[in-house]
């Protein structure tokens, strides 16, 4: 059985990691209060933002840049960036 976690995001139960995205205290965070399909989400999320600003992932602005948008997504916050294109669904 998968462990399941109360995910930030969704507001209920979901399916969570299997470990914890990156080292740390924010990693342990993350790996406790976002489900896997949140996860993958911002992982597609993180790449069209680093495409389409051009970011330099390991320049120390782009990176604060990324921490700030990651705490914005999870949190469901409507100033997250979106993609140029991007349109709200009906």
């Amino acid at each position: 059985m998968s462990r399941q976690v109360f995910c930030r995001k969704y507001q209920k139960e979901m399916e969570g990691l299997e470990f914890a995205p990156f080292p740390g205290t924010k990693g342990d965070e993350l790996f406790h209060s976002v489900s896997r399909q949140a996860w993958q989400e911002w992982l597609q999320h993180q790449t069209t933002l680093i495409n389409e600003k051009r970011l330099n992932v390991f320049e120390p602005e782009a990176k604060k840049f990324l921490e700030e948008q990651r705490e914005k997504f999870f949190s469901n916050d409507d100033s997250v960036e979106k993609a140029e294109g991007w349109k709200p669904e009906a």
